[in-house]
């Protein structure tokens, strides 16, 4: 069984529908995973809820195409290990997944080989966990190991700066040893992938919201939040209209990014905001070739090819989605490298593309071209409601997502992946723990205000 999306996603909080100014006891900036789980909790309770999304659709940084027959992701990707709470909304949905498995190879000195440089990182940075010395960047860190030739530590450096998309002389070591150990606790090294499109599983979390009675408005972006105690007045603007809205409280869902650059003006100026300079906004380009053939696969020995690591390259990470049989391979640069793709299109990455893969392959420049059928990419970095791909932790704000997940005055409460408590940050099962722990804390806070509808 697929989940299927909502007849109606949402329609607009214009004259039509509603008076000037709307009123309802819960208002939830942001239909990510985060915007969503709290919805559907909330309204499950009997809270009259109110989601306000920017953009024309659901989901936040989760964004599936589909071309043909192939599914291409352009955001998040990856199931990362067992967490419960996200394994357990796959199955509610009825979504079919896989495992990601097969072999890896890295291409160094024009030569490709197998190679596990994913399992070297990891492996390296358990020397981080349980961290009780003073907090320092991860470049620091390098700095404490002579031992190591510039090969590993080039290695090293890409390894952090893609798997979290973050600026190596930024990240907090204390924050990698964290994360290191809450990827242990859920089988954090095993990899999965939704078959039919990671998008349907927001769609399955609206539905079931809009179900309970939450109501959506897309095409609504958030201009200013003036607050005080139990009582929230938003403006946005919708299709170049001006909208009002009044609520007892409100939760805010929206990505780190756009907190970060002022884009929704609050007064006065909750304490999340400041705790939010411990954290850092990553930024990352992917883009997603569709092939005719896997052409790669005609070599036996690449028959099985997972992940491809050509750190010298632009772009120094691939991946196919073997076992899948589908006809893609995806490139990938996280941290500041990442910036050398600022403003290419999709023509200029396919074309970037089929002259890195002819190198890496030993094949004709001429041979890829007449192979690809489409590329595919999204620019989170410029994308207005993101501003970047997911979040990370700087030196010194390891206490930061657990400063800013406290409410302000039982009114204000903030949620997603960057304020997730529990070591998880820039992933799908963070942003959704954070939407229940939000809805949690309200419901806490509230139950004497008469929020919860009889």
């Amino acid at each position: 069984m697929e989940a299927k999306a909502p007849a109606a996603a949402g329609k607009p909080l214009g004259e039509t529908q509603h008076p000037e100014t709307m009123e309802t006891d819960v208002l939830i900036l942001g239909a990510g995973m985060a915007g969503l789980t709290a919805a559907r909790a909330l309204a499950e309770a009997g809270v009259q809820v109110t989601l306000l999304e920017a953009a024309s659709r659901v989901g936040g940084r989760m964004l599936t195409v589909r071309e043909g027959d192939e599914v291409v992701e352009l955001g998040a990707e990856f199931v990362h290990g067992k967490p419960p709470e996200l394994w357990q909304l796959i199955e509610e949905a009825g979504l079919e997944t896989y495992e990601i498995d097969g072999d890896n190879y890295s291409f160094e000195d024009n030569h490709l080989r197998k190679s596990d440089e994913a399992g070297e990182g990891f492996a390296f940075l358990e020397q981080c966990e349980d961290w009780r010395k003073p907090d320092l960047s991860f470049a620091a860190f390098l700095e404490q190991h002579p031992e190591l030739d510039d090969a590993t530590r080039r290695h090293l450096i890409n390894f952090v700066e893609g798997f979290n998309a973050a600026d190596h002389h930024k990240i907090s070591v204390a924050a990698l040893g964290i994360q290191q150990k809450a990827e242990g606790e859920i089988e954090g090294d095993r990899a999965f992938r939704v078959r039919a499109g990671y998008d349907l599983l927001p769609q399955h979390q609206l539905a079931r919201a809009q179900a309970a009675g939450a109501k959506l408005s897309l095409d609504t972006t958030v201009e200013s939040v003036t607050w005080s105690r139990h009582q929230v007045r938003v403006q946005a603007s919708q299709g170049g209209h001006p909208v009002h809205l009044l609520a007892r409280c409100t939760i805010v869902a929206v990505p780190l990014g756009v907190l970060q650059a002022g884009r929704i003006v609050f007064s006065p100026h909750p304490p999340a905001l400041q705790h939010a300079q411990g954290l850092c906004m990553g930024q990352a380009r992917r883009f997603t070739l569709v092939f005719r053939d896997r052409f790669w696969a005609s070599d036996a020995d690449l028959e099985k090819l997972s992940f491809l690591f050509a750190f010298d390259g632009m772009p120094p990470v691939w991946w196919t989605p073997h076992p899948a049989s589908a006809r893609t391979l995806t490139g990938w640069v996280g941290g500041p490298r990442s910036q050398q793709l600022a403003g290419s299109t999709e023509a200029n990455l396919a074309e970037l593309a089929c002259v890195q893969l002819a190198r890496i392959f030993s094949r004709p420049v001429e041979e890829i071209r007449s192979q690809l059928l489409h590329c595919r990419t999204h620019d989170w970095h410029d994308d207005p409601r993101a501003t970047g791909a997911y979040s990370y932790v700087s030196v010194g704000g390891v206490e930061s997502s657990r400063r800013m997940s406290e409410p302000a005055e039982g009114t204000l409460f903030f949620a997603g992946e960057h304020t997730d408590t529990t070591g998880h940050w820039g992933t799908v099962h963070a942003a959704i723990r954070s939407g229940m722990r939000a809805a949690e804390q309200l419901l806490e806070e509230h139950r004497g205000i008469d929020v919860v509808r009889d």
